[in-house]
Order: structure tokens, then C-alpha cells, then sequence
């Protein structure tokens, strides 16, 4: 889950990290009081989760509280590459005299963390690694030992840090290193870290990144969570405990176990080749028990897109047998009754995979075709779905 800005501040700060005082605000009218409170020159930024912001005129200089209320004004409700400013944060000015860039974030491919550090910051990292790649320092980061005070000067003095500056750096890197290992982040990012003229080093723009397969964790990672900008949909599979991510397609898909249900997207495209580019609608796991509940749950809320025509329910019985997925499915059906209204395509293989279906022949549902392998049901599906 990405964070917008404020929340990374708001996180920044309580790990001691030095950053600016900032208010978020819902109206021109709040950003003013918010600059009022705040006194001298502030700076309005638009609060979306994507970049460019300053270049689409989402970041603008604000030298009195009438000036925040004019920039919140022209801000909100402005459209940044498809994201809508519904807040802003109002932060505190600050007299810059350098710009620095650094990050730690997953090394997914090397299986360990990285961090990318430079004493040129305050552009597009993207562009400064392409034209000045030697200017970004790459430095590994042991997951076991993390970043202490000697590791986070080794890094600065990658980056081109000169001795003086070192010592003021690092500790500031310890403590962002602390919010990525203490929120299981992802990616904690600070573009630019700065040097004051009056010596101090702040973070002033974060960007934070943090797993949510770790929110078990981390109970309070809920309230950051952008119920706003989350698909219905969505939310509603995660709220029933489904592994749901909605496409743009018109097949709805149902299996049970990641890899299956990957497999089943790929061929269910193939064979929407033949049907006009029938696409999968989505990707739902519903994991090794396939009890009424779960199906019905999941049927629900696959039925709920409007775009979906049909439904494919691929199986395989292992833990959970054939016999009680094919329960589940007449079960689930009977639970939503009217609501179901689309044809399911439904797959049965492996454990008890004869007496499921002979379940789902003796039920009859007059939604359900039972075909017996997987490349055939794709097609079939697909061919409800172009009809």
C-alpha cells in the first residue's frame, strides 16, 4: 500500500526522523487557518499517490495565509495523471541550501535490500540514473544486520557525500532505515533530503511503501488506508477474507490456489481469442477450503461487476475434495438465489472429482455447465461470455 505524503510525514516524525510541520487540509479555508497557524512561508501540495505533482501544479509557494488559500484553491479538485486532489498538506517552508536524494527498498531480484543514495537530489531519480548513473550509489543492504550508524556513512560516502556533510547525514539514514525495518515497508524514499541554511538536515518529501502482508502486524495500518480511492469491489472481497484483484475483462474466475487461478487467466485469454478478445475479469483465490460460505462469497462478489457475462469455476480437489467444492457450489447458489444470474462454467479434477460431478449433474442448476477439462471450459466460458 502507498502512502500519501502527509501519512509518511506523520510516520517520519515518529521515528524521529527531522521533518517540517505539516497540516493537511479538506478546503481553501482550512489551508488558510492551517497557514495561519503555521506563520511565515509555507508550501500547499497536492496529496496524491503519484509523481510530477510539482510540474502539473500541484505544489505552489505560499508567502501568507492568503496566498495558501488561493493555492488550495487552485489545487484541489485538479486532475494529476488521472488522480483527482481531494487534501492537501500545508507544510512549513524551509531555506534550502543543498538537495540530496536516498531510498531503501526491497531487492526482490537479489533477495536482500538495497539502498540508492546521491548527493544530487531534488530531480527525477530516473533521469539522474540514466544521465548520471554514477552519481547513484547502489549499496546492499543485509536484511539481518540493517543500517547503523557505520553502514549509513558507507552509504552517504557512496553517494558523494563530502566528510563534512557525512556525519550530519547518516544518522538520519539509521532512523529512516528504522521506519522501513519497524512498518515492514517496501520502499521508503526521500526525494529531497535537504541541507538548511541554517545546518539541518530535513526530509521533505517522504514516499513510504509498506506490505500489507504484514498487517497483522501493524493494526493501525488500517486508518491509512485510502477507502476513498479503493474499488468497491475490492474491498468487499477483502472484508469477506478473499484474495480478489479486479480486471478488465468479461470472465469472471474462481479457483482455488494462486497458481491455478494464474493459469487459469492465461488460458481463458487464449481462448478469448477465438470470441471477440474475451478477457478474465478478474483474479479471486479462494485457498484450499471451498465451503458454501466461501463460494457464495466469492460468486457474490464476482456477480457484483458489471462487466462480467461468465463465471469460471476451476478446481482442483486436493486438501479439499471435489465432492465438497461441488457441494459448496449448489449450496452457494441456493444463498444467492436471484442474484445469481450468470452462466457458470465449473471444472472439476483430482479427489473425489467423479462424485462432484455427479453432485453438480443431480443438482441440475440451470446456470451451470460442467465441462471436463480445463482448455475446454476456458473456451466455453469465453463463448458465454461473447454471447
Amino acid at each position: 500500500m502507498d502512502l500519501f505524503e502527509y501519512q509518511a510525514r506523520d510516520l517520519f516524525e515518529s521515528y524521529g526522523v527531522p521533518v517540517l510541520p505539516g497540516v493537511v487540509a479538506d478546503t481553501p479555508q482550512e489551508a488558510r487557518a492551517a497557514a495561519e497557524q503555521m506563520g511565515g512561508v509555507t508550501v500547499v501540495k497536492a496529496q496524491v499517490k503519484v509523481g510530477g505533482r510539482g510540474k502539473a501544479g500541484g505544489v505552489k509557494v505560499a508567502k501568507t495565509p492568503d496566498d495558501a488559500e488561493a493555492a488550495a484553491e487552485a489545487i484541489l479538485g485538479l486532475d494529476i495523471k488521472g488522480h483527482v486532489v481531494k487534501r492537501v498538506m500545508v507544510a512549513g517552508g524551509a531555506q534550502i541550501a543543498q538537495e540530496f536524494y536516498f531510498s531503501v527498498l526491497l531487492d526482490r531480484a537479489n533477495r536482500s535490500y538495497l539502498s540508492l543514495c546521491s548527493v544530487e537530489g531534488g530531480v527525477e531519480i530516473e533521469q539522474l540514473a540514466v544521465e548520471n548513473p554514477e552519481a547513484l550509489a547502489r549499496v546492499e543492504v543485509d536484511p539481518l544486520a540493517g543500517i547503523d550508524l557505520a553502514k549509513a556513512e558507507e552509504i552517504a560516502r557512496a553517494g558523494g557525500f563530502p566528510d563534512e556533510l557525512v556525519s550530519k547525514v547518516a544518522p538520519v539514514l539509521v532512523k529512516l532505515y528504522e521506519v522501513y525495518a519497524g512498518e515492514d515497508a517496501t520502499l521508503v524514499e526521500v526525494n529531497p533530503l535537504v541541507l538548511t541554511e541554517q545546518g539541518d538536515i530535513i526530509a521533505l518529501d517522504g514516499k513510504v511503501t509498506i506490505d500489507e502482508n504484514a498487517d497483522f502486524r501493524h493494526p493501525g495500518h488500517a486508518d491509512l488506508e485510502d477507502a476513498d480511492a479503493a474499488d468497491p469491489l475490492e474491498a468487499k472481497a477483502k472484508a469477506a477474507g478473499l484474495n480478489y484483484v479486479k480486471l478488465d475483462g468479461e470472465v469472471g474466475i474462481i479457483g482455488n490456489g494462486a497458481g491455478l487461478v494464474m493459469s487459469t487467466l492465461d488460458v481463458v485469454a487464449y481462448a478469448g481469442e477465438a470470441h471477440g478478445g474475451v478477457k478474465p475479469a478478474n483474479f479471486l483465490d479462494i485457498g484450499g477450503g471451498a465451503s458454501a460460505e466461501v463460494m457464495a462469497a466469492g460468486l457474490d462478489v464476482i456477480l457484483g461487476d458489471a462487466q462480467v457475462k461468465s463465471v469460471f469455476v476451476n478446481v482442483f480437489g486436493g486438501i479439499t475434495a471435489c465432492d465438497a467444492v461441488a457441494n459448496g457450489i449448489v449450496s452457494a447458489l441456493g444463498i444467492l438465489g436471484d442474484a445469481a444470474t450468470k452462466p457458470l462454467v465449473v471444472r472439476l479434477d483430482g479427489n473425489a472429482v467423479d462424485e462432484g460431478r455427479r453432485i453438480l449433474a443431480e443438482a441440475a442448476h440451470p446456470l451451470v455447465t460442467v465441462v471436463a477439462t480445463m482448455d475446454e471450459a476456458a473456451d466455453k466460458a469465453a463463448e458465454l461470455a461473447s454471447k
